[in-house]
């Protein structure tokens, strides 16, 4: 059986982890394989994967291997020759209580960190420490919320809104937004907010742009803070979302638009 190359790659929210593993696909030779792990409604339950993340690395690294959950025991069974594989750990779950299968024992763990952090329980579980991004102040008591949107196609401008409106405390006390939105124009969009970093733009990746109908892929939103409305949030992002008609007659502007070689889905 083909020896595993795995990394664990563990840290808070927004510090940096799928940052490093990108940059660390891009760098390698290895045949590369991403799985998230961690965002079920325990700590410890791997069942439902966040699929923001694994979304945007698939759009944005050619050749990448985005593995789900459910297929980890047989892929572990049967892995792929000579690949390197990256399994990202939501940062809620409790390291000192994590079971992994037993090939996944010699794996590398890694640990990505705020500048300056000390005396953490990922210093003792990490064999390496990485320097990512600053995140600002530690929650005392961190709430992650997430949404999924797949299907639903939002009006950019009430986005913009919305995520000005999220990310600069009107719906509590956010450390971390992130997520990918289908708009009326197509595109997929990625929006990325960590607290303390300068303000950032959406990256549009690098998908088919969707014009007939309700997209069939993944969208959604994840937020983690304090104090979170979350009924407030829901009901703004509904409303930044079109309803079948207007969907259309936006798509059809679109698709008037473009010249015959334009990809679209």
């Amino acid at each position: 059986m083909p020896s595993l190359n795995i990394t664990l790659v563990s840290g808070p929210p927004g510090a940096g982890k799928t940052t490093w593993i990108r940059q660390q696909i891009s760098s390698a030779a290895e045949t590369a394989v991403y799985l998230n792990l961690g965002s079920g409604n325990t700590p410890n339950d791997f069942r439902r994967a966040c699929a923001i993340d694994p979304t945007y690395l698939a759009a944005e690294v050619a050749g990448l291997t985005v593995l789900p959950v459910e297929q980890l025991t047989d892929f572990l069974a049967h892995p792929l020759a000579g690949s390197a594989v990256y399994v990202e750990l939501g940062f809620h779950i409790d390291l000192t209580s994590l079971i992994l299968p037993d090939q996944m024992a010699d794996c590398q763990r890694v640990a990505v960190l705020p500048p300056g952090t000390r005396h953490t329980e990922w210093h003792g579980w990490a064999d390496l420490v990485v320097t990512g991004v600053e995140t600002g102040a530690v929650l005392s008591q961190p709430h992650l919320w997430r949404s999924v949107l797949s299907g639903q196609v939002l009006d950019l401008a009430s986005l913009n809104t919305f995520w000005y409106e999220l990310t600069h405390g009107a719906y509590g006390t956010v450390q971390r937004a992130k997520g990918i939105f289908d708009v009326a124009d197509g595109r997929s969009l990625h929006f990325d907010f960590v607290t303390g970093l300068a303000e950032a733009t959406y990256l549009e990746l690098n998908l088919p742009r969707w014009l007939n109908g309700r997209p069939d892929r993944f969208s959604g939103i994840e937020v983690v803070g304090e104090a979170l409305e979350q009924e407030a949030i829901a009901q703004t992002i509904k409303e930044c979302c079109l309803n079948d008609q207007a969907i259309a007659y936006y798509q059809q502007q679109i698709k008037d638009s473009l010249d015959p070689g334009d990809e679209v889905a």
